[in-house]
């Protein structure tokens, strides 16, 4: 049910999108895809593998801090098969990198799962970042957007502050609490939460923060080149690539690997800003199709080397 049931929302929103879509729509699209300068679609390939080279060259930081001297192409290629499975089961590769590491490096699957759920929480950390900036620079057009949608700003802020509260409480309460359930809680996932902490007690912390925003540099600038494929996206502003970016971001964990959601979300955000429908469909399409078969080629390539590159 886990694979199949963001699958089955994926297939549904691409038939609800492709519906909606009027006959003279689908043919701008089919053109769009056919005048495409697929240039700069192959230099955001480029730039993603960027991205991949340096959450690789991030795990080594966290693994040496726990005393684990790992080859860097075991790091790439159980990351480039981490993005392959996330296909599957959305989030399903975190588990998988753990686990090739396990076999092919020998590292404790607790304490190198533990070093991925710290990459993901200050992953997290980066994206609010961009989630701020971005919807600071365009405050104006989301509330008439969400007031469009019956969606008041003070639902939103007491949701979040009812979130807020509830996260600080768990918090405590793990911290500080002595009850038997969260202490055997606590000695079950030793691992994990020595592999979390890294970040904060490693040596080269300051090497691991830049390769974390390095990578979310490169993800953005993946999506920036990409808009000078299509004359209809290429006058667009940085401030709105921001937000298709933001919104894109966020598709990906809906379904697997964004299928459907992605170009759905790209010409929602999109139409906000005066672009039509079926350009922005063609260029969430454009950027989740060539994304997706990079992941797709790497991580099945990864996958044959692996056993290859780790004889014994």
């Amino acid at each position: 049910m886990t694979i199949l049931i963001p699958l089955v929302i994926g297939v549904g929103i691409i038939y609800y999108q492709f519906t909606t879509l009027t006959a003279d729509e689908i043919a701008k699209i089919k053109v769009s895809f056919q005048k495409a300068n697929y240039y700069y679609i192959l230099l955001s390939l480029v730039i993603a593998c960027t991205g991949y080279w340096s959450r690789a060259y991030r795990w080594k930081y966290s693994l040496n801090h726990l005393g684990y001297q790992t080859k860097f192409s075991t790091n790439f290629f159980t990351v480039c098969v981490s993005y392959l499975v996330n296909f599957t089961v959305p989030r399903s590769g975190e588990i998988t990198r753990a686990a090739l590491l396990k076999k092919y490096e020998n590292v404790p699957f607790d304490k190198a799962f533990g070093t991925i759920v710290a990459e993901r929480i200050v992953d997290l950390l980066i994206f609010f970042l961009f989630v701020f900036i971005g919807f600071l620079l365009q405050f104006d057009t989301i509330y008439k957007f969400l007031l469009s949608q019956n969606v008041s700003l003070e639902n939103l802020i007491v949701f979040g502050i009812i979130g807020s509260v509830l996260f600080l409480i768990f918090i405590l309460i793990w911290i500080y609490a002595e009850w038997d359930l969260i202490l055997k809680l606590k000695k079950k996932l030793a691992g994990l939460t020595e592999g979390i902490t890294t970040v904060y007690k490693m040596k080269d912390k300051w090497k691991y923060i830049f390769h974390s925003f390095f990578i979310w540099f490169s993800y953005l600038m993946m999506f920036y080149v990409a808009i000078f494929a299509l004359p209809e996206t290429k006058e667009i502003t940085f401030d709105i690539v921001i937000m298709g970016f933001i919104f894109g971001s966020l598709a990906v964990g809906f379904t697997n690997g964004g299928l459907g959601a992605y170009p759905f979300s790209i010409a929602l955000i999109f139409s906000l800003y005066g672009i039509t429908k079926d350009v922005g469909t063609a260029f969430g399409w454009l950027v989740w199709t060539s994304q997706t078969t990079l992941s797709i080629c790497l991580g099945l390539l990864s996958y044959l080397l692996l056993p290859i590159l780790n004889k014994k």
